[in-house]
């Protein structure tokens, strides 16, 4: 048997593939499915292929097969593709399209005039880079549809839940202790942790030595724009020069309205899971808005909705995949992993089971570089 803690995106896509393969298991989960206090809701989330770093590139376009499988069991649509744009100095559009040339990912390169006959709702002072396999996932729908689906194919779900230890037995495997009067002990052969931003709190409390790497939680800032003209069909995009921002279609998280939700990159608070405020910085709001004004043309400039996520990053922005001893790592994955989820899934699953190579860029041990996968 197979323990999961943590029900968000990772957590529930593990327990998905164990059940879907036909291994007894079991997702526990703190708060109710669905919970807003980590990094696994709203939405709209990024899928691309867009990366600087061939590995990531690679990676998405094997995800992007396990979406489709994850949709066609569940019956949820969950992978949305409206093509991406790559912008601005620091974002090298030019470099980004050798990469993907390279690995075969369809994708055009343009001037800054022929982008913008394309897609006026944007200003463009430079090249840029559009590649059409690339969209939005919904988390929400998500988290709902895997972990339905895993107790429909046998899972035991224990939502509201908190664990609060764990004990490796000597002749293997793993007792994890629970605050649940009904289930205060859940035996297993190995335990996957996929606790995102919980993480660092829940690793004291296991009572197994994991070496984890510094770990950095921040509070994010997103907000939602309204579109000027609701019909116009808006890209995925990433932009950096001074500034590094991200935006797509904002789903229902931007209110009745079609709407576009943009947001800073690298300009989180640091806070923990436990202590976060909630609280929207006025300062990104400022920011955001403002850039929103300048580039944006085809939004209206001041935010309809605004929210507050949680990134939790490692120093290279590398995830975490690896196993010690019956503990298997599923987290963090730094801001840009929900495009992987059914993989991470898929891997983590394989690592609780002894079947999967670790990949040395996401050992707990790994020596950290020095560049951002992009």
């Amino acid at each position: 048997m197979i323990a999961v803690i943590g029900a968000g995106l990772m957590g529930a896509a593990t327990a998905w593939r164990l059940a879907r393969d036909g291994h007894e298991t079991t997702l526990i989960e703190a708060f109710a499915i669905g919970h807003r206090r980590g990094s696994s809701h709203g939405t709209s989330r990024i899928y691309r292929r867009a990366y600087a770093d061939p590995l990531y590139t690679r990676l998405a376009g094997q995800a992007r097969q396990l979406w489709h499988e994850l949709e066609d069991d569940t019956g949820a649509h969950l992978l949305r593709l409206t093509g991406a744009l790559d912008f601005g100095a620091g974002r090298d559009p030019q470099g980004i399209a050798a990469n993907l040339a390279e690995a075969g990912v369809p994708h055009e390169l343009m001037t800054a005039s022929q982008a913008s006959e394309r897609w006026p709702q944007f200003r463009f002072t430079g090249p840029v880079l559009h590649h059409p396999d690339a969209g939005t996932v919904n988390a929400d729908a998500t988290v709902a549809a895997a972990t339905r689906r895993a107790a429909e194919l046998g899972a035991r779900v224990l939502s509201g839940v908190r664990v609060t230890g764990a004990d490796v037995l000597p002749q293997g495997g793993v007792v994890v202790r629970t605050d649940d009067p009904e289930t205060p002990e859940v035996r297993a052969d190995a335990v996957v942790v996929a606790a995102g931003p919980w993480l660092p709190d829940l690793a004291a409390r296991l009572g197994v030595p994991v070496p984890l790497p510094p770990l950095r939680v921040t509070q994010q800032q997103v907000f939602h724009f309204r579109q000027r003209d609701p019909a116009a069909r808006w890209p995925v995009f990433v932009h950096q020069e001074r500034l590094s921002l991200y935006g797509l279609p904002s789903g229902a998280d931007g209110g009745p309205a079609p709407a576009v939700k943009v947001a800073q990159h690298n300009a989180g608070t640091p806070t923990t899971a436990r202590t976060r405020s909630g609280v929207v910085d006025p300062v990104s709001r400022d920011v955001v808005t403002a850039w929103v004004a300048r580039t944006l043309p085809g939004l209206e400039p001041a935010p309809v909705a605004e929210a507050s996520c949680l990134y939790t990053l490692t120093p290279d922005e590398d995830f975490i995949l690896d196993r010690v001893g019956p503990v298997v790592i599923a987290s963090p994955c730094s801001g840009h992993g929900a495009k992987f989820t059914p993989l991470i899934g898929r891997i983590a699953a394989d690592l609780a089971l002894g079947r999967a190579e670790l990949h040395p860029r996401f050992a707990l041990g790994r020596p950290i570089r020095t560049a951002a996968p992009g």
